[in-house]
């Protein structure tokens, strides 16, 4: 069932029962408990007056010098109470008592069947109890005398007592009706200002669902509304950066493959020139198949970050030989070295061997080869090497050129990132993308920078080892 008014009523209503509730246990415990200490307190007095009562008793009616008026009216005054001697007949499952003397002026003849003073006279012991007679309530004490098997009775009213009570009572439920009303209003006034906190959290809440990252979510107290405000202001931020990084991908990504098709539908257009001769024709031919292939290879790479993106690129595991590969791409690479004025050698140790995906780690070294070819000058010297280091085997591709500016080392391997001043070949993904891949795989891929070298490595698992949790992707 739903309760009008929101949190603040709730948290209001949940309040004053909580503290109605603790109010009334108290009521319960504390009246029932002063009522039997008031009743017992008067009962163990008026005992303790019985008994010296019937010492004395006995103590006259030895010496002859016993009045039973006397003694009554005596008694009444001393203990406070209305005494009343019996005289007790029959036999003791069938007692019958009769009225000797009575410090009251009213008497009765009903009195003679006090249920308090039959017990005792039937049990030949004392005997307390809390009776009701015309309406009213006393305390009795019923004791057995000493001469005769005659028995006493006090019986003394308890109005003083259960006035008392009475007044406990009042003051109680006036302090739990007065405790109540400042706790409604007290109650009222903390959970409207938690549900104002609450307030500013859910529209905070509907700005990011609107994508509106730029309002900090603040909330300056340390109690768990402050930590859920902190928790906010955290996802804002991290979902700025992702917002951000959504837009610069998408930038990127649509510059990426604008550039490439510019250039085809260019070089297709001068193609339809008649008077273009062959030598020239076959030019732009080769031209834009390079530019065919460099859409393909981007294509390629943004379908493989999706794929990582959503979980849903397969990785094999598989015992790898990174000796052998090591050599095929350092084949397939050196027409391109060649060209390109550099110098390609390969460095392998033949007992080198991982526990990974084959065609990922190809894909992998590809990647690291192809970027020491195209980012460093003519005349460096590029060198792939494959060692065991441990429990671990790396792959490392290692190039002596002009090395990469301390502030860009880590940075290369963001999405579409190129150091400034570097070539524009290539689509930015392949280190991104390497380096995901090798998080998949349990393994790592680092860079070392200096003038003069920079070295990026594979690591992966040796044969027979046991794999590491695979690395989270990054953003």
């Amino acid at each position: 069932m739903s309760i009008p008014g929101g949190i603040r009523v709730k948290l209001s209503l949940a309040l004053l029962v909580i503290v109605g509730s603790a109010l009334f246990a108290a009521y319960a415990i504390i009246v029932p408990s002063l009522e039997r200490r008031l009743v017992a307190a008067k009962l163990d007095q008026q005992q303790s007056d019985a008994e010296i009562l019937g010492i004395r008793f006995a103590t006259e009616a030895a010496q002859n010098n016993l009045s039973l008026g006397d003694f009554v009216d005596a008694a009444d005054f001393i203990s406070n109470s209305r005494v009343v001697v019996f005289g007790v007949s029959g036999t003791p499952q069938q007692r019958t008592l009769l009225s000797l003397a009575d410090s009251s002026a009213v008497g009765g003849s009903e009195i003679e069947s006090d249920s308090t003073a039959l017990e005792a006279a039937k049990t030949v012991r004392t005997v307390r109890a809390r009776v009701r007679h015309d309406g009213r309530e006393y305390a009795e004490v019923a004791v057995p005398l000493l001469t005769g098997g005659d028995v006493m009775l006090l019986s003394s009213s308890l109005s003083d007592q259960l006035a008392t009570v009475a007044l406990v009572k009042r003051r109680l439920l006036d302090a739990t009706l007065a405790a109540l009303l400042i706790t409604l209003v007290l109650g009222f006034a903390v959970a409207t200002l938690h549900a104002r906190r609450l307030g500013r959290l859910q529209r905070a809440a509907d700005l990011i669902a609107e994508g509106a990252f730029d309002e900090p979510v603040i909330d300056n107290d340390l109690d768990e509304v402050g930590q859920l405000a902190a928790s906010f202001d955290r996802m804002r931020l991290q979902l700025a950066q992702l917002d951000r990084a959504r837009k610069e991908f998408v930038a990127n990504a649509s510059h990426e493959l604008r550039t490439p098709l510019f250039s085809i539908a260019g070089f297709l257009e001068l193609l339809d020139d008649e008077d273009l001769d062959e030598s020239t024709r076959m030019e732009f031919l080769a031209t834009t198949r390079s530019q065919v292939d460099r859409l393909t290879n981007l294509a390629t790479d943004l379908l493989d970050l999706s794929r990582m993106d959503a979980g849903r690129i397969r990785i094999e595991e598989e015992e790898v030989g990174l000796a052998e590969i090591a050599r095929q791409v350092a084949e397939d690479f050196f027409a391109l070295a060649d060209a390109s004025g550099h110098t390609l050698l390969v460095e392998v140790d033949e007992d080198a061997w991982a526990h990974a995906d084959e065609e990922r780690i190809q894909q992998i070294a590809r990647a690291l080869t192809g970027n020491a070819l195209v980012h460093t000058p003519p005349g460096t010297t590029v060198r792939l090497r494959v060692e065991q280091r441990g429990s671990r085997v790396a792959l490392a591709v290692e190039d002596n050129g002009p090395g990469i500016p301390a502030e860009h080392v880590e940075r290369v391997f963001q999405r579409f990132y190129r150091v400034e001043g570097g070539q524009a070949s290539g689509s930015g993904l392949g280190l991104a993308i390497a380096r995901e891949l090798a998080g998949r795989m349990g393994g790592t891929v680092t860079v070392s920078s200096r003038p003069g070298s920079t070295v990026f490595t594979l690591e992966l698992a040796a044969e027979g080892a046991a794999l590491r949790p695979p690395a989270p992707l990054s953003a």
